[in-house]
């Protein structure tokens, strides 16, 4: 065990978002995904919602504000405005970890599957909601352990 660690954190999560880099991404998926076809990489932590582990992955990874969608989810088939509940609840976590309003951006569902499929990692929840999906580009810490702050803050 590790103080100060969110329990998700597991060493196969934790090796994985060390060994990125800046502006590789990670891909937290629903457990209807095809993650394991998908993944270079797949961690799976089929315990978890997905929300629950982004908020776990933004605990220590800081998003890219380098880039203009840091955070993109799957659009609703047929729905491309619709914001599913799993959703809603990603943005209420990237708001929380940020300390501003911040909405993922929705991109089409084949889009986010070939993002998946160059995705550093593939972290596959326990999730059950339907579009529970969410990319993520990691941004970069200088010498004092600091990010920069993305566009908003």
């Amino acid at each position: 065990m590790l103080i100060g660690l969110d329990p998700l954190l597991t060493p196969d999560l934790l090796h994985a978002l060390a060994s990125m880099g800046h502006g590789d991404e990670i891909a937290i998926v629903d457990a209807n995904f095809p993650a394991a076809a998908c993944a270079r990489r797949l961690v799976a932590l089929d315990a978890a919602g997905a929300p629950e582990i982004l908020r776990a992955v933004l605990s220590v990874m800081p998003l890219d504000h380098a880039v203009p969608h840091p955070a993109r989810v799957m659009q609703v088939i047929g729905a491309p405005d619709e914001v599913p509940e799993a959703v809603r609840d990603f943005a209420g976590v990237l708001g929380r970890a940020l300390g501003h309003t911040f909405a993922p951006r929705s991109i089409d569902r084949q889009q986010f599957y070939d993002e998946a499929r160059r995705a550093f990692a593939v972290v596959r929840s326990g999730e059950r909601r339907f579009y529970g999906n969410i990319l993520l580009a990691k941004g970069v810490v200088d010498s004092e352990g600091r990010s920069p702050r993305l566009p908003g803050a």
